[in-house]
Protein backbone atom coordinates (compact mmCIF):
# COMPACT_ATOMS: atom_id res chain seq x y z
CA UNK A 1 0.00 0.00 0.00
CA UNK A 2 1.17 3.27 -0.55
CA UNK A 3 1.80 4.75 2.45
CA UNK A 4 1.83 8.33 1.89
CA UNK A 5 -1.43 8.27 -0.19
CA UNK A 6 -2.78 6.42 2.72
CA UNK A 7 -2.17 9.59 5.01
CA UNK A 8 -3.24 12.01 2.45
CA UNK A 9 -6.76 10.27 2.44
CA UNK A 10 -7.12 10.11 5.97
CA UNK A 11 -6.17 14.16 6.35
CA UNK A 12 -8.34 14.93 3.25
CA UNK A 13 -11.36 12.77 4.09
CA UNK A 14 -11.31 13.07 8.36
CA UNK A 15 -10.50 10.09 10.29
CA UNK A 16 -14.03 9.72 11.79
CA UNK A 17 -15.18 8.96 8.35
CA UNK A 18 -12.16 6.34 7.42
CA UNK A 19 -14.30 3.00 9.48
CA UNK A 20 -11.20 0.64 8.94
CA UNK A 21 -8.43 0.19 6.56
CA UNK A 22 -8.07 -2.95 4.59
CA UNK A 23 -4.73 -4.49 3.20
CA UNK A 24 -4.86 -7.57 0.92
CA UNK A 25 -2.25 -10.20 1.58
CA UNK A 26 -1.44 -11.01 -1.08
CA UNK A 27 -2.31 -8.06 -4.25
CA UNK A 28 -5.00 -10.09 -6.10
CA UNK A 29 -5.71 -7.39 -8.54
CA UNK A 30 -2.12 -6.09 -8.38
CA UNK A 31 -1.17 -9.43 -10.35
CA UNK A 32 -1.04 -11.81 -6.82
CA UNK A 33 2.55 -9.79 -5.57
CA UNK A 34 3.20 -9.88 -2.35
CA UNK A 35 3.05 -7.52 0.88
CA UNK A 36 6.21 -6.71 2.45
CA UNK A 37 6.66 -6.94 6.26
CA UNK A 38 8.09 -3.78 6.38
CA UNK A 39 4.53 -2.36 4.43
CA UNK A 40 2.52 -3.95 6.28
CA UNK A 41 4.69 -2.59 9.61
CA UNK A 42 4.03 0.88 8.06
CA UNK A 43 0.38 0.73 7.29
CA UNK A 44 0.22 -0.27 10.78
CA UNK A 45 1.87 2.58 12.07
CA UNK A 46 -0.37 5.19 10.53
CA UNK A 47 -3.68 3.28 11.10
CA UNK A 48 -2.68 3.57 15.23
CA UNK A 49 -1.57 6.86 15.13
CA UNK A 50 -4.67 7.72 14.10
CA UNK A 51 -7.21 4.97 16.11
CA UNK A 52 -8.25 3.14 12.89
CA UNK A 53 -8.47 -0.28 12.38
CA UNK A 54 -6.13 -2.15 10.20
CA UNK A 55 -7.97 -5.01 8.61
CA UNK A 56 -6.52 -8.26 6.49
CA UNK A 57 -7.90 -9.75 3.29
CA UNK A 58 -6.56 -12.76 4.39
CA UNK A 59 -7.68 -15.35 1.59
CA UNK A 60 -3.68 -16.09 0.60
CA UNK A 61 -1.87 -15.16 4.05
CA UNK A 62 0.65 -18.36 4.10
CA UNK A 63 1.35 -17.33 0.11
CA UNK A 64 2.70 -13.63 1.58
CA UNK A 65 4.43 -15.45 4.53
CA UNK A 66 5.98 -17.83 2.29
CA UNK A 67 7.35 -14.90 0.03
CA UNK A 68 8.20 -12.95 3.11
CA UNK A 69 10.79 -15.67 4.17
CA UNK A 70 12.16 -16.27 0.16
CA UNK A 71 12.38 -12.22 -0.20
CA UNK A 72 13.28 -10.62 3.43
CA UNK A 73 16.70 -11.92 3.98
CA UNK A 74 15.67 -11.10 7.84
CA UNK A 75 12.88 -13.88 7.57
CA UNK A 76 14.59 -16.66 6.23
CA UNK A 77 15.08 -18.72 9.08
CA UNK A 78 11.74 -18.20 10.27
CA UNK A 79 9.14 -20.48 9.00
CA UNK A 80 5.95 -19.47 7.60
CA UNK A 81 3.75 -19.49 10.60
CA UNK A 82 5.98 -17.71 12.37
CA UNK A 83 5.86 -14.95 9.95
CA UNK A 84 1.96 -15.26 9.31
CA UNK A 85 1.79 -14.75 13.09
CA UNK A 86 3.65 -11.71 13.05
CA UNK A 87 2.53 -10.03 10.37
CA UNK A 88 -1.43 -10.32 11.87
CA UNK A 89 0.30 -9.09 15.14
CA UNK A 90 -0.01 -5.99 13.41
CA UNK A 91 -3.41 -5.71 12.37
CA UNK A 92 -6.88 -5.84 14.73
CA UNK A 93 -8.49 -8.03 12.37
CA UNK A 94 -9.11 -10.02 9.27
CA UNK A 95 -11.59 -11.29 6.79
CA UNK A 96 -11.16 -15.17 5.10
CA UNK A 97 -12.47 -16.38 2.56
CA UNK A 98 -11.14 -20.37 3.48
CA UNK A 99 -11.44 -21.52 -0.31
CA UNK A 100 -8.29 -20.08 -0.81
CA UNK A 101 -5.03 -20.61 1.98
CA UNK A 102 -7.86 -22.20 4.11
CA UNK A 103 -7.73 -25.21 1.49
CA UNK A 104 -11.86 -25.87 2.00
CA UNK A 105 -14.65 -25.73 -0.20
CA UNK A 106 -16.94 -23.55 1.26
CA UNK A 107 -16.64 -20.96 3.93
CA UNK A 108 -14.66 -18.55 5.84
CA UNK A 109 -15.01 -15.91 8.63
CA UNK A 110 -14.50 -13.19 10.09
CA UNK A 111 -11.80 -12.01 12.67
CA UNK A 112 -11.56 -8.94 15.22
CA UNK A 113 -9.95 -8.30 18.38
CA UNK A 114 -12.08 -5.61 19.62
CA UNK A 115 -14.83 -7.90 22.26
CA UNK A 116 -17.79 -5.48 21.55
CA UNK A 117 -17.44 -5.57 17.96
CA UNK A 118 -17.50 -9.66 18.42
CA UNK A 119 -20.59 -9.51 20.03
CA UNK A 120 -22.82 -7.68 17.79
CA UNK A 121 -21.20 -9.45 14.67
CA UNK A 122 -22.15 -12.92 16.36
CA UNK A 123 -25.71 -11.22 17.16
CA UNK A 124 -26.16 -10.46 13.36
CA UNK A 125 -24.49 -13.72 12.46
CA UNK A 126 -27.85 -16.11 14.09
CA UNK A 127 -29.81 -13.87 12.20
CA UNK A 128 -28.31 -14.36 8.81
CA UNK A 129 -26.19 -17.82 8.75
CA UNK A 130 -26.68 -19.46 11.65
CA UNK A 131 -25.13 -20.30 15.27
CA UNK A 132 -21.69 -18.71 16.14
CA UNK A 133 -20.29 -22.46 16.55
CA UNK A 134 -20.81 -23.13 12.82
CA UNK A 135 -22.67 -19.86 10.93
CA UNK A 136 -24.20 -22.08 8.60
CA UNK A 137 -21.05 -24.38 7.75
CA UNK A 138 -21.76 -28.26 7.96
CA UNK A 139 -19.43 -29.76 10.46
CA UNK A 140 -17.38 -31.22 8.10
CA UNK A 141 -16.19 -28.03 5.94
CA UNK A 142 -15.72 -26.35 10.05
CA UNK A 143 -13.11 -29.42 10.59
CA UNK A 144 -11.61 -28.69 7.13
CA UNK A 145 -10.69 -25.40 7.97
CA UNK A 146 -9.05 -25.69 10.34
CA UNK A 147 -7.07 -28.49 9.03
CA UNK A 148 -6.30 -26.39 6.35
CA UNK A 149 -5.29 -23.64 7.51
CA UNK A 150 -2.20 -25.19 9.22
CA UNK A 151 -1.82 -27.43 5.95
CA UNK A 152 -1.50 -24.79 4.09
CA UNK A 153 1.66 -23.08 6.27
CA UNK A 154 3.65 -26.36 5.84
CA UNK A 155 6.53 -25.29 3.69
CA UNK A 156 7.12 -27.96 1.58
CA UNK A 157 3.30 -27.57 0.34
CA UNK A 158 3.79 -24.12 -0.10
CA UNK A 159 7.41 -24.50 -2.02
CA UNK A 160 5.45 -27.02 -4.62
CA UNK A 161 2.69 -24.60 -5.10
CA UNK A 162 4.73 -20.90 -5.37
CA UNK A 163 6.85 -23.25 -8.07
CA UNK A 164 4.31 -24.90 -9.82
CA UNK A 165 2.30 -21.43 -10.56
CA UNK A 166 5.96 -20.14 -11.89
CA UNK A 167 6.32 -23.18 -13.73
CA UNK A 168 2.96 -22.14 -15.82
CA UNK A 169 4.16 -18.37 -16.05
CA UNK A 170 8.25 -18.69 -17.20
CA UNK A 171 6.82 -21.20 -20.21
CA UNK A 172 4.59 -18.95 -21.73
CA UNK A 173 6.53 -15.83 -21.12
CA UNK A 174 9.43 -17.17 -22.81
CA UNK A 175 7.39 -17.23 -25.81
CA UNK A 176 6.84 -13.80 -25.60
CA UNK A 177 3.25 -13.86 -23.65
CA UNK A 178 3.61 -10.47 -21.58
CA UNK A 179 2.60 -11.28 -17.59
CA UNK A 180 2.80 -9.26 -14.29
CA UNK A 181 6.23 -10.24 -13.50
CA UNK A 182 7.38 -11.85 -11.25
CA UNK A 183 4.93 -15.09 -10.93
CA UNK A 184 2.52 -14.88 -8.18
CA UNK A 185 1.53 -17.39 -5.74
CA UNK A 186 -2.20 -18.73 -6.87
CA UNK A 187 -2.04 -17.53 -10.30
CA UNK A 188 -0.49 -15.68 -13.42
CA UNK A 189 -1.77 -12.68 -14.75
CA UNK A 190 -1.66 -12.28 -18.52
CA UNK A 191 -1.59 -8.55 -19.71
CA UNK A 192 -3.91 -8.15 -22.39
CA UNK A 193 -3.78 -4.93 -23.64
CA UNK A 194 0.21 -6.05 -24.56
CA UNK A 195 -1.56 -9.23 -25.73
CA UNK A 196 -4.44 -7.58 -27.81
CA UNK A 197 -2.59 -4.29 -28.31
CA UNK A 198 -5.54 -3.95 -31.50
CA UNK A 199 -8.25 -4.21 -29.39
CA UNK A 200 -9.55 -0.61 -27.38
CA UNK A 201 -10.13 -0.54 -23.97
CA UNK A 202 -13.81 0.47 -24.75
CA UNK A 203 -14.07 -3.27 -26.33
CA UNK A 204 -12.44 -5.06 -23.34
CA UNK A 205 -9.70 -6.65 -24.10
CA UNK A 206 -9.32 -8.24 -20.88
CA UNK A 207 -12.71 -10.19 -20.77
CA UNK A 208 -11.99 -10.53 -25.19
CA UNK A 209 -8.80 -13.03 -24.15
CA UNK A 210 -10.79 -14.80 -21.47
CA UNK A 211 -13.47 -15.68 -23.66
CA UNK A 212 -11.34 -16.32 -26.64
CA UNK A 213 -9.04 -18.88 -23.86
CA UNK A 214 -12.41 -21.06 -23.13
CA UNK A 215 -13.20 -21.37 -26.70
CA UNK A 216 -9.45 -22.75 -27.67
CA UNK A 217 -9.36 -24.90 -25.24
CA UNK A 218 -12.13 -24.77 -21.90
CA UNK A 219 -9.83 -22.80 -20.18
CA UNK A 220 -11.42 -20.56 -17.40
CA UNK A 221 -9.90 -17.10 -16.14
CA UNK A 222 -11.30 -14.11 -15.02
CA UNK A 223 -10.77 -10.42 -16.39
CA UNK A 224 -9.38 -8.06 -13.74
CA UNK A 225 -9.60 -4.94 -15.66
CA UNK A 226 -11.74 -2.44 -17.69
CA UNK A 227 -15.17 -4.56 -17.11
CA UNK A 228 -14.45 -4.39 -13.47
CA UNK A 229 -13.39 -1.38 -12.46
CA UNK A 230 -14.70 0.69 -15.49
CA UNK A 231 -12.81 3.84 -15.93
CA UNK A 232 -10.77 3.37 -13.23
CA UNK A 233 -8.96 0.50 -14.07
CA UNK A 234 -5.13 0.97 -14.84
CA UNK A 235 -4.89 -2.67 -16.94
CA UNK A 236 -6.68 -5.42 -17.90
CA UNK A 237 -5.43 -8.48 -16.19
CA UNK A 238 -6.74 -12.40 -17.02
CA UNK A 239 -6.07 -14.08 -13.93
CA UNK A 240 -5.08 -17.76 -13.92
CA UNK A 241 -5.64 -19.19 -10.92
CA UNK A 242 -4.63 -22.46 -9.92
CA UNK A 243 -6.76 -24.17 -7.32
CA UNK A 244 -4.80 -26.40 -4.89
CA UNK A 245 -4.30 -30.21 -5.51
CA UNK A 246 -6.07 -30.13 -8.50
CA UNK A 247 -3.81 -30.40 -11.69
CA UNK A 248 -1.62 -32.56 -12.69
CA UNK A 249 1.60 -31.38 -14.35
CA UNK A 250 -0.28 -32.50 -18.07
CA UNK A 251 -3.17 -30.35 -16.78
CA UNK A 252 -0.59 -27.33 -16.71
CA UNK A 253 0.95 -28.21 -19.70
CA UNK A 254 -2.41 -28.01 -21.93
CA UNK A 255 -3.10 -24.55 -20.56
CA UNK A 256 0.47 -23.33 -21.67
CA UNK A 257 -0.37 -25.08 -25.23
CA UNK A 258 -3.53 -23.60 -25.47
CA UNK A 259 -2.46 -19.93 -24.48
CA UNK A 260 0.56 -20.26 -26.88
CA UNK A 261 -2.02 -21.23 -29.69
CA UNK A 262 -4.37 -18.24 -28.59
CA UNK A 263 -1.06 -16.26 -28.80
CA UNK A 264 -0.36 -17.49 -32.13
CA UNK A 265 -3.41 -16.25 -33.90
CA UNK A 266 -3.91 -13.06 -31.89
CA UNK A 267 -4.01 -10.54 -34.14
CA UNK A 268 -7.13 -12.06 -35.65
CA UNK A 269 -8.99 -11.68 -32.13
CA UNK A 270 -11.79 -8.92 -32.17
CA UNK A 271 -12.54 -7.42 -28.83
CA UNK A 272 -16.21 -7.20 -27.52
CA UNK A 273 -19.16 -5.17 -26.36
CA UNK A 274 -21.32 -4.86 -23.52
CA UNK A 275 -25.25 -5.85 -24.46
CA UNK A 276 -26.18 -5.85 -20.75
CA UNK A 277 -24.72 -4.54 -17.68
CA UNK A 278 -25.89 -4.60 -14.04
CA UNK A 279 -26.06 -1.55 -11.92
CA UNK A 280 -23.41 -2.83 -9.79
CA UNK A 281 -20.47 -5.27 -10.25
CA UNK A 282 -21.21 -6.21 -13.55
CA UNK A 283 -18.60 -8.37 -14.19
CA UNK A 284 -20.52 -11.16 -12.78
CA UNK A 285 -23.79 -10.86 -15.27
CA UNK A 286 -22.68 -8.98 -18.00
CA UNK A 287 -23.80 -9.86 -21.43
CA UNK A 288 -21.37 -9.03 -24.51
CA UNK A 289 -21.15 -9.84 -28.05
CA UNK A 290 -17.88 -9.69 -30.81
CA UNK A 291 -18.29 -6.27 -32.10
CA UNK A 292 -18.33 -6.68 -35.79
Amino acid sequence: MDVQELERVIQRAGRERVPLVMLTVTNNSGGGQPVSMENIQQVSAVCRSNKIPLYFDACRFAENAYFIKLREPRYESKTPKQIAQEMFSYGDGCTMSAKKDGMANIGGFLCTNDDLLAQQEKDLLILTEGYPTYGGLAGRDLEAIAVGLQEALEEDYLRYRIASTAYLGNHIAQEGVPIVQPPGGHAIYIDARTFLPHVPIDEFPGVTLAAELYLEGGIRSVEIGSLMFGAAAKMDLVRLAIPRRVYTQSHIDYVVEMILEVWKKRDSIRGLKLLYQAPFLRHFTARMAPVE
